[in-house]
């Protein structure tokens, strides 16, 4: 083990800049999970997403009722993360879209994977450079939060081993897989059992190609490097959705004096240095926060590296621990009967209660809302503690180190101190809730106070996001990192065995890359930013393979209408090069065959005709404009070639739907045989 991890980490944690990630032992993996554009992967619906909210659901859908019911894996047993969501009591309803069937209800078996899905998947694997396995064999992995009807999600394994090549240094791919997408969130209702929460199941089932990287990412900026290299992969497919919402990635990151952690709800790749910087800088603070909580106690100190923990040593400090917080919550009701807080005063009128949960010496260390010098708040217990009370399904608790506040008084303050029979360097936890809910969320309170004296816990992270973007980089805690007994085999998939003339098949067709894709647009007369367009709209095969001139006019009228069937496009334009559309005319045509998806060129040719959009027949152009020089022979010698265009306007009203280029050619060289 190298020295540098052994060492105590270093860095100011109210600026993120201060830490080196070679001194922190900095680890860290991405995984990126990209909806594919085919049908959904076990029931032959269409993968579509219908544009509605909870608002503006029809009255038509139905809907179902149903709570999950917690069961062990094949192994016999129940994953922690599933076992945690049990305690939170919450109930689902499911709005049961146009593209959702018994399958997505889980009232019908699934069907085999969707063929185009799968080969998307293997020839995502083959440009990873990645060995795909022998048998695709469906698992099912347990689903906590009620975004699969089923409680599992289907995932398969399609390969291993590969390889994803960035600037910075190659980075490993430990595994590409094809799942299932879930059931997209509607909204939450908050009951007097429990949370409701009401999805839609019109995502649930799209095809999803998952890749997980190996920890070789070596900073922040290399994370934010290789999401938009893996980004750039799928996309070469143009067989993947595209918009907000098909592309997830997640950040696992850790450093040595930490634990691995999984955040998730990194949509704009902008953000992923800081949101990383972040977690490192929280993981530091935390584990100098545990060393701190254990001197308090006379406990043995925390290696600076997980993996010079004993575990008898820590299992001894987590008794010790236990000890010092029991879960015992305290009904301090009474304490603010006369409390003028609004929030106080609603919540005891609905018949909520107050618990208190005692934290001894805690006092000063579950820290108050400060901000580091670029806006995002200093890690701090209260917020590892406020997190942990959310997930039982409550707006919040309040502490000792941030009251007086939000209309609780110091009276108020001191009579909770006096019932929980309080030292000076004891701290305490409110929670305003309905009895059982109030006491599920402090003995979560408890259980995250009892393991700020331990590493930090394995566990899925959520970026906050308010208003639909990143609030400031931090992370609040989802749920514990789901291990091993969340996945099992799915006995009413086949097995699907991938053999060697298929992988062929594949790789000897594999999609034309990103930078090859430009190397081809550049070899036409197209504009630099043309070419960039084609290529970002994914219109360059459109392009190539429809019209038989490749010219500056056929890529503007791709890219000015996109919603139009390309081949409508493409005849249009051939009329007007074939001198039956005057070029003023071709807006007013593409509009009027905007709907249609099979013209011919009579067509258009009748259309124009109808319309006096044909280019007038003047005989010999060039004689008229001559005509019109010699007319005005002095102002053209005194002007010289700034005539153009005074006299542009007057050859465009002798010559009505003549080309305007083709004009202004002839009047330029005219205009220098007389000046």
């Amino acid at each position: 083990m190298a020295d540098v991890v052994r060492q105590e980490p270093e860095g100011d944690v109210t600026d993120a800049s201060t830490f080196d990630t070679g001194q922190l032992g900095f680890m860290c993996g991405i995984e990126v999970h990209q909806q594919l554009a085919t049908g959904k992967l076990h029931s032959r619906q269409p993968s579509m997403l219908y544009d509605v909210t909870i608002d503006t659901v029809p009255n038509d859908w139905p809907r179902y009722a149903r709570k999950l019911r917690l069961a062990s894996g094949e192994g016999g047993k129940v994953d922690v993360a599933a076992r945690f969501e049990k305690k939170r009591n919450r109930s689902f309803v499911y709005i049961q879209s146009p593209n959702s069937g018994l399958i997505e209800l889980d009232e019908s078996p699934p069907l085999s994977h969707d063929q185009e899905a799968l080969d998307v998947a293997l020839t995502v694997s083959a440009m990873l450079e990645a060995s795909p396995v022998g048998a695709v064999q469906t698992m099912r992995k347990t689903v906590v939060d009620g975004s699969n009807t089923s409680g599992f999600q289907r995932t398969s394994l399609i390969s291993t081993d590969g390889v994803l090549k960035t600037e910075t240094g190659d980075v490993g791919v430990d595994v590409l897989c094809l799942e299932e997408d879930s059931a997209r969130k509607l909204d939450s209702v908050s009951t007097a059992n429990g949370e409701q929460v009401i999805y839609n199941l019109d995502r649930l089932g799209v095809p999803l190609i998952e890749i997980a990287t190996s920890p070789d990412i070596q900073s922040p900026e290399h994370a934010k490097e290789t999401a938009k290299a893996l980004g750039r992969t799928l996309r070469d497919t143009r067989r993947v959705r595209r918009g907000l919402g098909s592309i997830r990635q997640d950040l696992n990151v850790s450093v040595a004096c930490g634990d691995r952690v999984e955040i998730k709800g990194c949509q704009d790749l902008a953000w992923i240095p800081r949101i990383v910087r972040l977690e490192m800088v929280r993981q530091v603070h935390m584990y100098r926060l545990a060393n701190d909580l254990r001197s308090s106690l006379d406990l043995p100190q925390l290696p600076p590296n997980r993996d010079l923990d004993d575990e008898e040593v820590e299992s001894k400090v987590a008794e010790a621990v236990a000890n010092n917080i029991p879960l015992d919550c305290i009904d301090v009701a009474s304490a603010f009967t006369s409390c003028e807080s609004r929030m106080v005063k609603e919540g005891l009128e609905q018949g909520f209660t107050m618990l208190a949960l005692r934290l001894g010496g805690f006092a000063g260390k579950i820290g108050s809302k400060t901000l580091d010098d670029d806006g995002a708040q200093l890690p701090r217990l209260g917020r590892e503690l406020a997190g942990a009370a959310k997930l039982a399904g409550v707006r919040g608790v309040f502490h000792s180190d941030e009251l007086p506040a939000y209309g609780i008084e110091e009276y108020h303050v001191q009579q909770v101190r006096s019932d929980l029979e309080l030292g000076p360097a004891d701290a305490f936890v409110l929670c305003l809730a309905p009895e059982w809910q109030a006491r599920l969320a402090l003995e979560s309170v408890g259980q995250r106070a009892r393991i700020a004296f331990q590493r930090i816990p394995q566990e899925v992270r959520n970026v906050v996001i308010r208003k639909g973007a990143p609030d400031d980089g931090t992370t609040t805690p989802m749920r514990p990192l789901p291990g091993g007994a969340r996945m099992y085999p799915e006995t009413d998939v086949p097995t699907i065995l991938v053999g060697q003339e298929h992988w062929q098949r594949i790789t000897e067709n594999l999609p034309m890359r990103q930078e090859e894709r430009m190397k081809r647009l550049e070899q036409t007369e197209l504009s630099e930013d043309q070419c960039k367009q084609l290529l970002s709209r994914e219109l360059d095969d459109l392009f190539f393979d429809i019209h038989a001139k490749k010219s500056k006019a056929w890529a503007t009228l791709l890219l000015e209408n996109e919603s139009v069937h390309p081949d409508v496009l493409s005849c249009i334009l051939s009329v007007r090069e074939d001198g039956g559309l005057t070029r003023e005319g071709i807006e007013q045509t593409v509009e009027h065959f905007a709907q249609s998806k099979n013209i011919d060129a009579k067509d258009v040719q009748n259309f124009a005709k109808e319309n006096d959009l044909i280019p007038a027949d003047i005989g010999d152009l060039e004689s008229i404009v001559e005509g019109i020089v010699l007319e005005r022979i002095d102002f053209v010698k005194e002007r010289g070639m700034g005539a153009m265009g005074p006299l542009m306007g007057v050859v465009m009203g002798a010559c009505p739907g003549v080309d305007g280029k083709e004009v202004s050619a002839v009047l330029r060289t005219i205009i220098q045989r007389h000046s």
